[in-house]
């Protein structure tokens, strides 16, 4: 049967986590509408917006959610979580203490999501110049907790579209392997069936997923 327009075949949840001020719903704007702002004030609560777009052949819609980065709303975390299928933790280059505080998001993430989920980390503001992380911390890092890293700026639009593309491919890579674990078309968001591994040869293992901004 022929889709209709504007329906998708697959719906992901997809969560931009860290701390407040990394950029992480600048991220968002510049992937699903090419905007970005210098005044935007710190999100309360949660954002989201969605994109639709096509991955062989398949039209999946990024259902994409962000959520303020300071501690007074970690008790909203729980639903925050619920359903999402990937993850993409954020830190600003330029800020030591968002990057160091990555063990703390991965951790959430992991107690939070209801099962395992496809991850990659983000070095976002790579078009500044005063870097506090350098590229090899951050695939050190990356490196060492077998997840991609992608260095991004939402400011000049450098690597975003490439980010969220490369976590929509990991999931539908996933489901394509895994198809036992998803139920009918538009239902896959991680309410109905969870993902029970993510395979090895996962995002960690693609090389073009470790880049500086370029």
């Amino acid at each position: 049967m022929a889709r209709k327009e504007g329906e998708s075949d697959y719906s992901f949840k997809i969560v931009v986590v860290g701390d407040s001020g990394v950029g992480k719903t600048n991220l968002l704007t510049r992937f699903t509408r090419d905007q970005f702002s210098l005044n935007l004030r710190n999100t309360v609560g949660f954002n989201s917006d969605q994109k639709t777009l096509v991955i062989d052949g398949k039209a999946i819609r990024a259902e994409i959610w962000d959520t303020a980065g300071q501690e007074r709303y970690r008790s909203m975390s729980p639903n925050f979580y619920r359903g999402a299928v990937g993850a993409l933790v954020v830190y600003d280059i330029t800020n030591l203490e968002s990057f160091n505080n990555l063990p703390k998001w991965i951790k959430e993430l992991k107690t939070h999501a209801e099962g395992i989920i496809a991850t990659l980390i983000i070095g976002n503001k790579s078009d500044k110049e005063d870097r506090k992380i350098t590229i090899e911390m951050a695939n050190a890092f990356a490196s060492r907790n077998h997840y991609g890293l992608i260095e991004t700026s939402a400011m000049d639009a450098s690597n975003v579209e490439h980010a969220f593309n490369t976590i929509l491919r990991e999931i539908f890579k996933i489901i394509i392997k895994s198809p036992d674990n998803v139920s009918e078309k538009n239902s896959y968001t991680g309410s109905t069936k969870k993902i029970d591994k993510v395979p090895r040869d996962s995002i960690h293992n693609n090389k073009n997923c470790v880049c500086c901004g370029g």
